[in-house]
């Protein structure tokens, strides 16, 4: 699964080229799957209106909820000074679980804002468009 975090989502749907690809890509895989965490989602919709309803349009994109868990997890990370609150939930939709060992990527153009070690990709890298 790939992350799309608050920055992607909006290029997404601004109509980047390369995103757009990547969602009718993932639409057209049994495989693929495009993942928003719903905090991204709503910073999204806040900062260019439209955004978050466009990716809910999609059918490659599936919401990761703000489950308590996740709720608890992410203001820990917020308190600690990990991120904002949607850079915290892209980074907990990313890490590993009990039943995914590995890390998934987030695609975003603000790769600053994640700490060292998450796999991130900007949203302009060009093995997107391969």
């Amino acid at each position: 699964m790939i992350v799309l975090d608050t920055s992607a989502v909006v290029a997404l749907a601004a109509g980047h080229r390369a995103l757009v690809r990547l969602a009718d890509n993932a639409a057209a895989s049994p495989f693929k799957h495009l993942a928003v965490p719903a905090l991204c989602l709503l910073a999204a919709e806040a900062a260019a209106q439209g955004s978050g309803t466009f990716a809910l349009a999609l059918p490659a994109i599936e919401i990761e909820p703000l489950d308590s868990m996740a709720a608890i997890t992410v203001a820990t990370m917020v308190r600690d000074g990990i991120g904002a609150q949607d850079t915290s939930h892209a980074l907990y939709a990313a890490l590993p679980t009990g039943s995914r060992g590995t890390m998934h990527m987030i695609l975003t153009n603000q790769e600053h804002r994640y700490p060292p070690g998450t796999i991130t990709v900007h949203i302009d890298d060009p093995r997107l468009l391969g």
